[in-house]
This record gives structure tokens, C-alpha cells and sequence, in this order.
């Protein structure tokens, strides 16, 4: 109260250590409360004590054991004693125990972040977002890039975690931000790792890829993903402003994988123009790129199986059955594979990083000779080249056919033929004309030059001819 008419009540409240909104209520009252007496005694016994040196004991033992399996043993123990409400009893008492007697815990340093001096990378796992793609479920991985100075990040949707979408990912980084960092920070990942004795070392091939772009390679110690703690964060945000737009989209289905890789563009696009005063900063310090990508072909010998298959790094490939027995060259690039035989490239493939990819047309002359073995094909999701295929065979499975399976299978040898645009126009006219699609009414179809081909007209440009009278004129 003396401080209150020595100044301003806001003045007294901070010189006594109470809030303004405190001592305004002791000014109206013009009286202060009566100081209550520091406690010293326990309120409540402790129920612990007469095990507690047992306690004790287990903890200088096994510092790490928790309240939880500690009350488990002590209530199968001494089951007339313990019961299982005593557990936030028990956690107070051993957080109190080892503030005075625990072991020293790991110390994070935070580190003084320059500009330029290091990027980081790694994977996180998108499938608890519960994204689709055309109804279907899709998980997958993203591959984060970013710059823990500026914050700046990219990401890319992948498969696995692989040396391709760990080196694709990078390149993808580095040419958007327009030059590279003098240090790149990844974990102990077997992409760029593997082991040595007791301790891990970078693979060859990793490090060729990083000195051609004259980065030095580094990565956390195993177990210590916090080293990693740049990205391990943005992984957490980006995740979160995922699905803060989904929710605000209230749909998180997608029609096609583009369009979703759109939709997480925008939100990085966005995340990072906020940033944008530091990331400009950042560019400054950046090197060069080099005048070319790394471009890293891995040369593979291959042989096609019975079942008109090969194997390339763990993918299965179909391939035409007229290769079936030989020894394929395979060379393995970023997004492709070429099929060599004899020094000549006989099939040219894209590049997956998992699953299949099997073309009907490799192997549909031997399935509609064998149309039994349609039923159980291992790869039988990949015979229906689109949806219009779908509804073709199970308009024709509803109808009762017993020959169903062989129907079907002659309207991809059709596709095969004559095109797979053309005979999906002529299932979806039959479709629709409510008859089932059958060989010979396609074909009937094809002799009426019934089926509709698009025909795109560019519309002339009239200016360019006024430019060539007007350049007539003047000659």
C-alpha cells in the first residue's frame, strides 16, 4: 500500500511481484490478505514407504524402468498392499527421486544455424492422412529436402526408400533453390549407408552422386534422429498443414496422382513464400549447380522367365514372349530401362521403384489360348488396362456366360489389334446400347465405321497472313 502512494499502481504491483490486476483488488479492499505459513509436513502418508528401499534398488539397478511396470511388481508382490490407482502416487514419487539421485540426461545443444552451410533429407510416412486416388487407398512415403537456415523445403511423392528417390529427391531440391549447400545431412539410411563392423559408412555410389555436385556427405549417429532435427520438425509441420487443408477441402480423395501432387505443391509454394526474406538471403551463399545432372546408369544382366517376365532391382517387368529364354542387358537409369540384346535396344521401360509392370499386350496372344489361367493370374489387376475394360468384363461375369473369362480376354487381344482407344469406344457404345460386349459386335462395328475418331482442327491464325500480304507489299 506504501508503494501504491509512492507511484503508479502499476509500478507497486511490479515492485511487490503481483500481477496489476491483484493489486488493484488489495487497493479497493484497502487491506492485504494474511500471509499463510510455509508448510513443511506432509499431508498424506506415504503409501510406498515400507517398500520403498526395494524401490530404490530397482531404480540404481535399471534406471530406465517406469512407475507403471514398478507398481505392476510391487502389486503382484504384495497384492493386499498395491492396487492400480496408486500409479500417479507412484510417478510423482519417482520423478522427485531422480531430480535428487537420477542419472544425468542427454544435453540438446542448439546449434547457431549459417546460411549455405547444409541441407537435410529424409522420408516420412503420409498413409495415417488416409489419402486416396481415384476411391483407392494410396500410402506412400514423401521425400522431404529442405534448408534448416531459411526453411525452405520440397517434397516429392514416393514409393520406397530407395538411392533412386533419395538422389531424384535431391536434384529435385537443389534445382528448385538454384544451387547447392556445402554439406548434405541424411540418417543412417541403407540408400546411402551400410555397415561396417560395428559402425556405418557411406556407399560408393553415394558418395560419386554428392561430389558431383562437390557436397560433403554427413549423417546423424544411429538412434540420434534429433542430429537430424531440421527436418525431423518440418516433417511434423508439413504433415500438419497436409491436413489442415484437407479438412478445409473436406475431401481427401483425388482423382489422379497429379492432381495431388498439385494440391501439396500450393502448400509448399505457400510455406515457402513466408519464408521467402530468408531463403533469399540463403540463395546468396548457395554454390553453383554443375552443368549437367547426375545421371548414374547401372548396367544389369537379366533373364526372361517361363512367364514372360524379368527382374530388375526387385521389380517384375513383363516383356514380349518372344524373348522368353534369353540373357537381357538391362541398363538402368534415372526414369528408364533399356532392354539390349545383341548391342541393340529392343524395348525401352519405365522405371518403378516397386511392385510390377506387366503390359497385356506382352503376353496376350499365349493367355486367350489359355484362357483357364486368366482366373488366378498373379497379375491379373494389371488386364484391365482402364475402367471401360472393367465394365466390360463384369457386365460380361453378371451375364452368366461360362465362357466369360475368354470373352474378355478376346477384347484385349482386340485392344491389342486394332487399338485400346478404338475397342474402348465400342465397349462404351454397347455398353450404353444395353448389349454385352462381344468380339464380333465390336468388329461388326469397326466394318460400319460406327466408332467416333477425334479429329482436332487448328483454328488458322489470320494475323500471321496480314503479316505476309503487308511483307509482300513492301518487297
Amino acid at each position: 500500500m506504501k508503494e501504491i502512494q509512492k507511484g503508479s499502481l502499476e509500478k507497486a504491483a511490479i515492485k511487490v511481484g503481483i500481477s496489476k490486476k491483484t493489486a488493484r483488488k488489495y487497493a479497493v479492499q484497502k487491506q492485504l490478505p494474511i500471509p499463510k505459513t510455509k508448510r513443511t509436513h506432509r499431508t498424506r502418508v506415504n503409501p510406498f514407504e515400507g517398500h520403498w528401499d526395494k524401490v530404490t534398488d530397482m531404480l540404481e539397478t535399471s534406471p530406465e524402468l517406469q512407475a507403471q511396470s514398478i507398481l505392476n511388481y510391487l502389486a503382484e508382490m504384495h497384492p493386499d498392499h498395491y492396487k492400480v490407482s496408486q500409479i500417479r502416487s507412484l510417478q510423482r514419487r519417482l520423478k522427485d527421486w531422480r531430480a535428487h539421485h537420477g542419472a544425468n540426461k542427454p544435453v540438446i545443444f542448439r546449434q547457431d544455424l549459417k546460411p549455405g552451410r547444409q541441407s537435410q533429407s529424409d522420408w516420412t510416412h503420409m498413409s495415417d492422412l488416409k489419402i486416396t486416388i481415384g476411391g483407392h487407398a494410396f500410402p506412400h512415403l514423401l521425400f522431404h529436402f529442405m534448408l534448416p537456415y531459411s526453411q525452405f523445403e520440397t517434397t516429392m511423392i514416393c514409393e520406397t526408400e530407395s538411392f533412386a528417390t533419395l538422389t531424384r529427391g535431391f536434384e529435385q531440391g537443389v534445382l528448385e533453390i538454384g544451387g547447392v549447400a556445402s554439406e548434405h545431412r541424411t540418417d543412417n539410411l541403407t540408400a546411402a549407408t551400410q555397415k561396417m563392423g560395428n559402425d556405418r559408412i557411406f556407399t560408393k555410389r553415394w558418395m560419386e552422386f554428392l561430389e558431383h555436385y562437390q557436397v560433403q556427405p554427413s549423417r546423424n549417429n544411429p538412434g540420434v534422429s534429433h542430429e537430424n532435427g531440421s527436418v525431423e520438425k518440418s516433417h511434423h509441420t508439413f504433415k500438419n498443414a497436409v491436413n489442415q487443408h484437407l479438412m478445409l477441402r473436406q475431401d481427401r480423395d483425388f482423382k489422379i496422382l497429379e492432381d495431388y501432387q498439385t494440391f501439396l505443391d500450393k502448400i509448399k509454394t505457400k510455406r515457402n513464400f513466408m519464408r521467402r526474406d530468408r531463403i533469399v538471403e540463403e540463395i546468396e551463399t548457395l554454390r553453383s549447380l554443375p552443368e549437367k545432372q547426375f545421371n548414374e546408369a547401372t548396367l544389369l544382366t537379366v533373364r526372361v522367365t517361363p512367364s514372360s517376365t524379368i527382374q530388375v532391382l526387385s521389380v517384375t517387368y513383363s516383356v514380349p514372349s518372344r524373348l522368353i529364354g534369353l540373357w537381357l542387358k538391362a541398363v538402368v537409369l534415372r526414369d528408364t530401362i533399356e532392354l539390349m540384346y545383341g548391342g541393340k535396344i529392343l524395348l525401352t521401360l519405365p522405371r518403378l521403384e516397386a511392385g510390377a509392370l506387366i503390359d497385356y499386350r506382352h503376353i496376350i496372344d499365349s493367355l486367350i489360348r489359355k484362357p483357364g489361367a486368366f482366373e488366378s493370374y498373379q497379375y491379373r489387376s494389371f488386364l484391365y488396362p482402364n475402367a471401360t475394360f472393367r465394365k466390360a468384363y463384369d457386365a460380361l461375369k453378371s451375364s452368366g456366360l461360362t465362357s466369360c473369362n475368354k470373352r474378355y480376354l478376346e477384347l484385349l487381344h482386340l485392344a491389342k489389334l486394332y487399338g485400346e482407344n478404338e475397342v474402348s469406344t465400342a465397349i462404351i457404345l454397347l455398353l450404353e446400347a444395353s448389349k454385352l460386349p462381344l468380339k464380333e459386335d465390336i468388329l461388326d462395328l469397326f466394318k460400319k465405321k460406327k466408332i467416333p475418331h477425334p479429329v482436332e482442327v487448328t483454328q488458322p491464325n489470320l494475323e500471321d497472313y496480314n503479316q505476309l500480304c503487308n511483307f509482300e507489299e513492301v518487297a
